[in-house]
């Protein structure tokens, strides 16, 4: 489960429900922490970014002077992205992968 919205706490934490066996609930309010279900094996991961436009332009410049190289193992279409979870949760994708939304 994908969390991405503020909601009450004691809401997300009935959704833990929902989340199959095993799963993981994903929160991205940075305020709460997310919900688990240790007794189903669900965890819970809190994920968030620091917007640091500073720091962004500082890599780019290091990417743009050959200081930074990202090797790309692989670029999968957006309409892929399940096959692409379902092959890593498999052990079968290695190095970095780049998802292209389609053009608009």
């Amino acid at each position: 489960m994908l969390n991405l919205a503020p909601v009450d706490p004691a809401e997300l934490a009935a959704l833990v429900t929902l989340v199959r066996p095993g799963g993981v609930v994903v929160n991205t309010t940075v305020w709460m922490p997310a919900p688990s279900d240790e007794k189903r094996g669900v965890r819970g991961i809190d994920l968030f970014v620091r917007s640091d436009a500073a720091q962004l332009a500082r890599l780019v410049a290091l990417v743009d002077r050959g200081e930074l190289r990202v090797d790309v193992a692989e670029r999968v279409p957006l309409a892929e992205l399940s096959a692409l979870h379902a092959r890593a949760a498999e052990g079968a994708v290695h190095g970095k992968v780049i998802v292209v939304p389609p053009v608009a």
